[in-house]
């Protein structure tokens, strides 16, 4: 066949779809040598557009390299989370947040377990070699080896360069004021959740939710602001510390509250712990006593007593009760310490702390009389701070003339000694009853919620009762000079194999400051102390916890700004002629 005839033969014609892809890549009449460099062109496009992609993976992995957040999203090991700061009422930080390295391992990436085991046992002697080993064994993306490890632990542990073992930056939860405030602050776990007082607070109050939510960062949250002034926590925790020891009592706690706004100026319960060593909070000896434990409260309970029968309007200060001897009902007999063995007033039945004259005065108001005031000042239900951690009182099914005979002096009823002190400042702050908070609140604030529930005259009459058994009573050996202070004692008999006790005893002593206007009311606990040749043998409330609250007074004035005052007149004159009426 000649050339000619060759060419005369006709191509297949191009389907249509292939001219429009070649006219819309390389345009018409476009000869090889451009379609080429078209191609080569496309070809180093789609390589760059690779190798970009594993750049940005790179750069994603070395920048978030303490992140992991793939990892960890699918695994049930938590990372701590930020937490707020917690200050006192001045601003001292009581709890913050650091940054702490935590060591984590990939099980995937691995290669030898047993030298990666043996590497990082090497470096961390207290790691647990039978728990990282069952760990490192998983299937996981990601395992937690050990929480918290100091920076030099980590730097060694870098230098090992084992592939698969990393650091994470984790929130750790540091308490700079150690056992100061434990009771109040509470702490947190592993993971940095509260778990215990105003930490679990936290988390119960919505700090759990922004967690979940992804915005309680750093910088998203504020301090928290306590009630709390940690110079008079100092010092109420140190002369209960000293007052423990020289009485040799088997615990110790106390507390501040301001009288008009209900805040919890200071809280101590002894033995205490240190927040940053929790495993000492699990130690049942360490409980906080002031809200988590219930007691018989003793005399100091005759405050309630006697504020019922002034309030009645059926008695008042000069109604003489029959104090000649021993009360005597059913099997039961009642006796006074110091009995007096004559007729006595009212206001004798609260400075000689007669048990004898407080049953008869609770005997006239009635049981259901009775009952329904100590209802009224909170004394029968379970009391709800911001505290998680508190008790119901244990109060008798059956309430009968007996439960009142002993319940008017303290006896037969525990209650939270927090919800005792509430009661009293509502008997000496005109009558309101405050909720106690250990947040910061204002008067008006505080008014806003308080409830009447005695009239002025009868918290009168109550405030010039406590000065007067400073004067001349049970609580004088805690007049300090210039503070004008109010109190009352009690010493209540602890129940041991089913009796009560002579020789172990709770005591407790209530102050106010000053007796007339309070601000602040005091409450010194004493948990079984014992008899010194300078108490004479006595182990009564008048011997140690008056004594003791004394000092705290004295120390505590100036840090709340009570200015001393002296050559002022006795009760009957500045207080109790203020009142509108004298009887």
């Amino acid at each position: 066949m000649t050339g000619r005839a060759l060419t005369n033969i006709k191509r297949p014609a191009e389907p249509w779809r292939q001219r429009l892809i070649r006219s819309l890549l390389y345009g018409r009449n476009v000869d090889r040598a451009v379609k080429a460099r078209a191609r080569v062109g496309l070809a180093i496009l789609l390589f760059a557009a690779i190798y970009a992609v594993l750049a940005g993976r790179l750069v994603m992995f070395a920048v978030g390299a303490d992140s992991h957040g793939a990892r960890r999203a699918g695994s049930q090991d938590a990372i701590a989370t930020a937490r707020p700061d917690i200050v006192d009422r001045n601003g001292t930080v009581l709890a913050t947040d650091v940054k702490s390295p935590s060591l984590f391992g990939e099980p995937r990436r691995i290669i030898d377990k047993d030298e990666a085991i043996e590497l990082l046992t090497a470096a961390l002697p207290d790691l647990d070699e039978a728990e990282a080993r069952t760990r490192l064994s998983s299937r996981k993306g990601f395992v937690w080896l050990k929480r918290e490890i100091t920076p030099k632990q980590q730097h060694d542990i870098h230098k090992l360069g084992i592939p698969g073992i990393g650091f994470l930056r984790e929130n750790k939860r540091v308490y700079p004021t150690g056992a100061a405030v434990a009771h109040l602050i509470g702490l947190v776990n592993i993971d940095n959740q509260g778990i215990a007082g105003m930490e679990k607070w936290l988390d119960n109050n919505g700090l759990a939710d922004l967690h979940r939510a992804g915005f309680a960062t750093d910088r998203l949250q504020r301090p928290v602001e306590l009630s709390i002034d940690l110079r008079v926590e100092h010092a109420l925790r140190d002369e209960l510390l000293k007052a423990k020891e020289k009485y040799k009592a088997k615990a110790a706690s106390g507390l501040v509250s301001n009288v008009r706004t209900g805040e919890i100026v200071a809280l101590v319960s002894l033995p205490d712990f240190d927040p940053n060593n929790p495993k000492e909070a699990h130690d049942p000896e360490r409980i906080n006593r002031l809200t988590t434990g219930v007691f018989e409260m003793g005399s100091t309970f005759k405050a309630l007593t006697l504020a019922m029968a002034l309030d009645s309007g059926k008695a008042n200060l000069n109604t003489l009760y029959d104090g000649r001897g021993a009360l005597k009902f059913g099997k039961f007999t009642i006796h006074d310490t110091h009995p007096v063995g004559r007729n006595i007033t009212l206001a004798e039945v609260f400075t000689f702390s007669s048990n004898v004259g407080a049953a008869k005065i609770a005997l006239a108001q009635g049981v259901e009389a009775h009952k329904a005031f100590l209802k009224k000042l909170g004394q029968m239900d379970r009391l709800r701070t911001e505290l998680p951690e508190s008790t119901a009182p244990i109060v008798p099914k059956r309430w009968t003339e007996l439960n009142t005979i002993t319940a008017s002096f303290g006896h037969g009823i525990a209650v939270a000694p927090l919800q005792a002190v509430m009661g009293i400042n509502a008997c000496i702050n005109g009558g309101l009853l405050i909720p106690p908070t250990f947040l910061k609140r204002s008067e008006e604030e505080a008014r806003a919620m308080a409830k009447k529930v005695l009239r002025t005259e009868t918290s009168d009459k109550m405030r010039y009762l406590m000065r007067l058994n400073a004067e001349i009573g049970t609580a004088k050996k805690a007049d300090v000079k210039g503070y004008y202070i109010g109190g009352k004692t009690g010493t209540s008999e602890k129940v041991v194999n089913g009796r009560y006790s002579k020789k172990q005893v709770l005591n407790s002593f209530t102050a106010i400051i000053p007796a007339d206007n309070p601000q602040y009311q005091l409450l010194v606990m004493l948990d079984e102390p014992k008899a010194l040749p300078e108490t004479h043998g006595f182990i009564t409330s008048g011997w140690n916890a008056v004594p003791t609250g004394g000092k705290v007074i004295a120390r505590i004035g100036p840090l709340l700004g009570i200015e001393p005052r002296f050559d002022l007149p006795p009760s009957d004159r500045l207080i109790l002629a203020a009142s509108r009426t004298t009887q």
